[in-house]
């Protein structure tokens, strides 16, 4: 009898002391999980998702002959050979991503591959976001047709590359590493690959790197991938350039891709400075005619004032004619500049490419301006006016024969005689007779001077 209460306190206060028990392992149970958690959490990946593919970072933790392992985590490890290191194997204790290709259930071991690495194509192995190996073997109306695996596989023609390809045909026969945008494997396999993803991959990669070594005033080789309206775009190793039409030549280039083309062509491997660098706008601008001859200074011995020259009218304008006088290097021949004579259009003396004699009458270097003459080569015909006094019309110079008169002073006088109009058509209505009439202005149009 007084056993049993004894065994009942007894049972009370084991349970008791069970549940305290159990509730302080389970405060350590979690304790030990926080703590295992924070351990993993130091070298486990995020699983990041790309292109359909899984990518985690690990902690490699054995580096052997043929393979490389990486723990993600407690019990999970990876494995990636060592041919896809181009250069140095990593070391141990080192980070890594890698892309998860395949789960191994007989050895516990997730079968790796580092991002970008061409791998071998099985059909069976084939997921998509793989970068595999194909090989071009035909062309039709949307793109290319290739082989991989033994299986039949499309390109896009936007897929090809970053920029516009005209002529596909030139990559039937090559192998091309691209990735595999879309993959159906019900009856025959429907596979779309892309070779552009690779490559603005590619170009992101050396971008960066190259923002680390350029600087204004560098001498840079590149291929001019894009001809526009106003210039040229160049590749200049991962990152886009432009050659503005301004500083691809010294010579005068009209407006339109057919004019930028004369110069440069896509395709064209060419080198350039760099003029300006705007990391902020993604913004590049090159030179061409940087690395050139400056023709104003090469002609300098020749391009003198007071030479006579020949050149090829190459602009006509209002106010006069641009005269190409040496490769890269032109002058001006004012409409004053023309003929004796008064020149009312400059299209009545002188017409584009043609061959002209001129005169060099300045020449500013500081500007790069040129001033020519094709009257000053002709002969200075004799004045040929009458002796009509004022108000006669024959009177004054005979500017109907020759005019001699510098641009600045045709500017003025035609403003002199606009004022001379005005006065004399104000008069005019207030009845005092109009020009050269005795009640008038008492003068004629020859008393005018021009």
């Amino acid at each position: 009898m007084s056993d049993t209460p004894a065994n009942s306190n007894s049972i009370e206060l084991d349970a008791t002391t069970q549940a305290e028990i159990e509730a302080a392992m389970g405060e350590l149970a979690d304790a030990g999980a926080a703590d295992e958690q924070s351990k993993s959490s130091k070298i486990r990946g995020p699983r990041v998702v790309r292109g359909g593919r899984e990518h985690r970072t690990g902690t490699v933790v054995s580096v052997g002959a043929t393979d490389v392992f990486v723990e993600f985590g407690p019990k999970e490890l990876g494995v990636v050979d060592t041919t896809q290191f181009k250069e140095d194997k990593p070391e141990v204790g080192s980070e890594l991503e890698v892309v998860i290709q395949r789960y191994e259930a007989t050895e516990s071991l997730y079968v790796c591959a580092l991002p970008g690495a061409v791998t071998k194509a099985a059909w069976e192995m084939l997921e998509q976001g793989q970068v595999v190996e194909a090989r071009v073997t035909g062309v039709n109306k949307g793109g290319l047709e290739l082989e991989i695996a033994n299986h039949r596989a499309f390109m896009p023609a936007g897929q090809v590359d970053i920029g516009r390809i005209d002529d596909l045909s030139v990559f039937v026969g090559e192998k091309m590493t691209c990735e595999i945008q879309k993959l159906d494997r019900r009856g025959a396999g429907n596979i779309v690959l892309s070779r552009r993803e690779v490559l603005q991959r590619q170009r992101a990669t050396l971008a960066e790197e190259l923002k680390g070594s350029l600087k204004e005033g560098d001498t840079v080789e590149g291929t001019v991938r894009k001809i526009m309206p106003f210039g040229a775009f160049v590749d200049i190793g991962g990152i886009d350039g432009l050659v503005h039409a301004n500083d691809l030549t010294y010579e005068r280039i009209g407006h339109g891709e057919k004019a930028i083309e004369k110069f440069v062509k896509q395709g064209d491997k060419i080198k350039a400075v760099i003029l300006k660098l705007d990391w902020e706008a993604n913004r590049i601008g090159l030179g061409m005619k940087q690395l050139q001859a400056d023709p104003f200074v090469a002609a300098s011995n020749e391009v003198v004032e007071g030479a006579e020259i020949t050149g090829k009218i190459t602009k006509i304008m209002d106010f006069g004619a641009f005269v190409e006088v040496a490769p890269g290097i032109e002058g001006l021949v004012h409409i004053s500049e023309l003929d004796w004579k008064r020149v009312n259009e400059v299209a009545d003396v002188v017409q584009e490419n043609e061959i002209v004699n001129v005169k060099v009458l300045s020449v500013d270097p500081s500007d790069r301006k040129i001033s020519l003459s094709i009257k000053q080569l002709k002969d200075r015909p004799e004045s040929t006016g009458g002796g009509g006094g004022r108000g006669g019309r024959g009177g004054g110079r005979g500017r109907a024969e020759q005019d001699n008169r510098t641009p600045e002073e045709i500017r003025k006088d035609e403003k002199a005689l606009a004022k001379l109009r005005d006065q004399a058509q104000k008069r005019g209505k207030k009845g005092g007779g109009g020009l050269g009439s005795s009640g008038g202005m008492g003068m004629g149009l020859g008393d005018l001077k021009f």
